[in-house]
């Protein structure tokens, strides 16, 4: 199901599927200290591998709203630990032109869910055209 992109109601929609587990926090603070290039080298294969899955994807000129599904081989990592590779995804997202940047301006929603897959961990990213809540 990687990069499906189709039409939803009166917007866009983009579906992609990023196998396997992104770094956590903790790995890539110890990255970081382990040698000054390790975590940049980490952020160029996480962010490459994030664009290579964004090739097919619907580009968005418009904010965005952003689900993220993390799905786990365990739950032993902490949410907050496990969402840090977030930062691969919206710097795969920019790189591949889905989005033009990741600042507020275009990403006006984040959320994110946790799921346990033994067998198939990944991260399923859900892009659609952010839709102003009226009060």
């Amino acid at each position: 199901m990687s990069a499906i992109t189709g039409f939803r109601g009166d917007g866009m929609k983009a579906e992609l599927i990023i196998p396997g587990e992104l770094p956590s926090m903790n790995e890539i603070i110890e990255a970081a200290k382990r040698h000054r290039m390790a975590y940049s080298n980490m952020k160029d294969e996480y962010t490459e591998l994030v664009r290579l899955n964004c090739l097919r994807c619907h580009r968005f000129d418009n904010p965005v709203s952003v689900s993220v599904t993390w799905y786990t081989k365990d739950e032993r990592k902490d949410p907050d630990n496990v969402i840090a590779g977030q930062k691969f995804i919206f710097d795969g997202l920019v790189k591949a032109h889905v989005i033009p940047n990741d600042t507020r301006r275009f990403v006006r929603e984040i959320r994110h869910r946790f799921e346990t897959d033994r067998k198939n961990p990944r991260v399923e990213i859900e892009i659609e055209d952010y839709e102003e809540e009226v009060p």
